[in-house]
């Protein structure tokens, strides 16, 4: 099926760069939002995404304004009567989502694709609200979403190979990077992520190291920012949102570390409230009582006296892809291409089970097993690390691990 036109739902920061990338690849499309100052704003994040490329000479004014006449602001339905494919992109409320697809069900041709955007929620669940389940499909982009080359095409269960198959198609006339991932809470990136961002809080918490000092070794292993920078850009509510879906989906080992929790409820939302793990606007760089504070009434209630490294870190990643491994959410390449391009994993490491496999899985295991006897289950290996170690598939040193190398050096 090719897409002639498409439709974006929510003008927000995610829906808009969403538009941007589809009109950059010379398609119309149409981006709807409930009033008129929400359109508007929305074909501003346009246009500023736009004017920065003619800005460093990587486009010319006419081309800008060629590519925003592909842009049509909506406030209805009306013009969605002949989209081929629609992607939804509005908070990560299901109830909300729902709403809306049976609204697209209703506006738009029965041929029309319908995705959404979610980083978390249930596919097969936003297809049941509509009479076109099959056409029902995750289009899951990454923010911002005019740099991240990620997408996660995610099928649900009632979900067509064709619709599947004309999404990856598309994506990649986008010019990103699609991965195909079994429908599972938090798909593939968000849940190997949030228990890397929630280890880093548990550091905090303990006392093993400061915000600051954990942004820095990440950033110095060769991510683009640390955990506290990338969650605070994020945006906490959003980041909540997720951990909720995982922690109910996969039990204690995604229960969030407190400190999550008590910044939430002084709503430090991150960079767009101006606070979050760090101050932001005029208050940047001040001294942060309240957060400090904070951080001293968790030290005096944790029992737990651990260290921190970027291997602690590293290392419950690894872990639960593997787990996705175990209930085939996607092969180990999958996961490889997925953290290179959707959260910046250093390419000089190769991608996230490279580097298990450069570490060594005996070590890596051993880490884990050591990490749980400190800290608890959320580290318990996975069963496939275990069976992989027992069998000598130990990594690169051994030419097998969760890739071959037999055929290299």
């Amino acid at each position: 099926m090719y897409i002639y036109k498409a439709g974006v739902v929510g003008a927000g920061a995610m829906g808009a760069e969403i538009a941007q990338v589809i009109s950059f690849s010379g398609l119309p499309v149409v981006l709807k939002d409930v009033d008129q100052p929400r359109v508007d704003q929305g074909l501003a994040t346009i246009r500023k995404v736009y004017q920065r490329r003619v800005d460093r000479g990587k486009m010319s004014q006419d081309e800008l304004e060629t590519k925003m006449a592909l842009v049509t602001g909506v406030t209805s339905y009306e013009a969605f009567k002949d989209v081929d494919l629609v992607v939804e992109a509005v908070p990560e409320r299901l109830d909300l989502k729902r709403k809306i697809f049976q609204d697209l069900d209703q506006a738009t041709p029965e041929s029309a694709i319908l995705a959404s955007n979610t980083s978390s929620l249930s596919i097969s669940a936003l297809g049941g609200a509509t009479r076109r389940p099959h056409k029902v499909v995750g289009m899951h982009f990454f923010y911002p979403a005019h740099i991240m080359k990620l997408i996660e095409v995610i099928p649900g269960l009632d979900t067509s190979e064709e619709t599947t198959n004309d999404v990856i198609g598309f994506s990649e006339s986008l010019r990103k990077l699609p991965v195909r991932v079994q429908e599972c809470p938090g798909f593939l990136v968000n849940r190997i992520l949030m228990p890397y961002l929630n280890e880093a809080a548990f550091c905090v918490q303990e006392g093993a190291a400061a915000p600051k000092q954990i942004d820095e070794a990440v950033a110095a292993f060769g991510l683009p920012m640390g955990p506290f920078t990338l969650v605070d850009n994020l945006g906490f509510d959003v980041c909540r949102e997720v951990v909720l879906v995982l922690l109910d989906a996969y039990g204690p080992r995604m229960a969030p570390a407190e400190l999550w929790e008590r910044l939430h409820a002084l709503k430090r939302l991150g960079v767009k409230s101006g606070a979050g793990f760090y101050l932001y606007g005029e208050r940047a760089g001040e001294p942060d009582a309240e957060f400090e504070r904070i951080v001293k009434e968790l030290q005096a209630k944790t029992t737990v006296r651990g260290t921190f490294s970027v291997e602690r870190l590293m290392l419950p990643m690894i872990n639960e892809a593997v787990r996705c491994l175990e209930e085939r959410v996607c092969t180990a390449a999958d996961v490889d291409l997925a953290v290179l391009a959707g959260i910046g994993f250093p390419q000089s490491r190769g991608g996230l089970l490279h580097y298990a496999d450069e570490l060594g899985l005996d070590k890596v295991l051993a880490g884990l097993e050591d990490l749980t006897k400190t800290h608890g289950e959320r580290f318990w290996p996975s069963p496939l690390l275990k069976r992989k170690v027992a069998a000598g598939h130990l990594g690169k040193a051994a030419t097998r691990g969760f890739f071959d190398y037999t055929e290299q050096g």
